[in-house]
C-alpha cells in the first residue's frame, strides 16, 4: 500500500514537470465573450454642417456668420444708384478689371429730377400779377403763377438742375422783398447699382473716396453679387 502511494506521488510530480516544458498548440474554435468586456460602445464622428462650419470665429455652434467670413471674401458693397447706365457701367467694369465680382443691376426709385424754387400762399391774382411784375423788373421774367387745391396760388420761379442755381434764384427774390423756398421735384424712374464682392483683405476706402458715402452701402446694408 506504502509502494502504491509513492508511485502516484511520483506519477503526479513527473506529469507536473511535463506541462511546464511542453508547448501548448492552439486548437480551432470559438470563444465566448461577454459585451461588459468590450468597453464602451464607439461613436462615429458625422460630418460637420455647412452652417456649423461658417461660425467658426462666432459663437461655437451658432451657425452665424463671422468676421471671419468677411476676411475670406464674402464682404459685399453697393454702389450707387446711378441715373446714367454708362457711369454704372463703367463702375462694373473699372472692379471687374481689379479682379472683383462685380454686376450692375436696375432697380425703380425715387429719381431728383431738379429743384423747384417757388413763393408760396399769394392771396390773390391781382398780388399775384403785382409779384409777377416785381419779379420781372428784378431780373427773374421767366417767373408765373400756379393755383392748386392742396396748395392754393403760388409763383414759380424756375425748375433747376443744381442746387447752386436754385439757391441763387432764391436769394434773388429774397432780395426784392418776397419770400422763396427750394424744394425738390422727384418722380419715379430707373436707377442702376453696381454690387461688388471685394477680394479677401481688401477695404472700401478706395470706392468710397471715388464716389463718396452717400453712395456708398457697406456690409449688411449692401448686396452680394448675384448671377445674371
Amino acid at each position: 500500500m506504502k509502494n502504491i502511494l509513492l508511485a502516484l506521488i511520483l506519477a503526479n510530480i513527473l506529469y507536473f514537470v511535463w506541462g511546464m516544458f511542453s508547448d501548448e498548440t492552439s486548437q480551432p474554435g470559438v470563444e465566448i465573450i461577454d459585451e461588459s468586456e468590450l468597453g464602451p460602445p464607439l461613436s462615429v464622428a458625422q460630418r460637420p454642417k455647412p452652417e456649423v462650419i461658417e461660425s467658426v470665429g462666432a459663437i461655437l455652434g451658432s451657425g452665424e456668420p463671422s468676421d471671419l467670413v468677411a476676411v475670406v471674401g464674402r464682404t459685399c458693397v453697393t454702389v450707387g444708384p446711378f441715373s446714367e447706365e454708362n457711369d454704372a457701367d463703367s463702375a462694373e467694369t473699372r472692379y471687374v478689371g481689379e479682379g472683383m465680382r462685380a454686376v450692375k443691376r436696375t432697380a425703380t426709385a425715387q429719381v431728383l429730377i431738379g429743384h423747384w424754387v417757388q413763393i408760396r400762399n399769394i392771396p390773390g391774382k391781382q398780388e399775384s400779377n403785382r409779384m409777377l411784375k416785381v419779379l420781372e423788373e428784378g431780373g427773374i421774367p421767366e417767373a408765373y403763377p400756379i393755383e392748386s387745391e392742396d396748395d392754393g396760388l403760388k409763383i414759380m420761379l424756375g425748375l433747376f438742375s443744381n442746387f447752386s442755381g436754385a439757391e441763387k434764384t432764391e436769394l434773388q427774390a429774397e432780395s426784392l422783398g418776397f419770400e422763396a423756398d427750394i424744394s425738390p421735384f422727384l418722380r419715379d424712374g430707373r436707377v442702376y447699382f453696381v454690387d461688388i464682392g471685394l477680394s479677401p483683405g481688401k477695404g472700401a476706402g478706395d470706392i468710397i473716396e471715388r464716389y463718396g458715402e452717400e453712395k456708398v452701402l457697406l456690409r449688411e446694408a449692401a448686396t452680394c453679387p448675384q448671377s445674371r
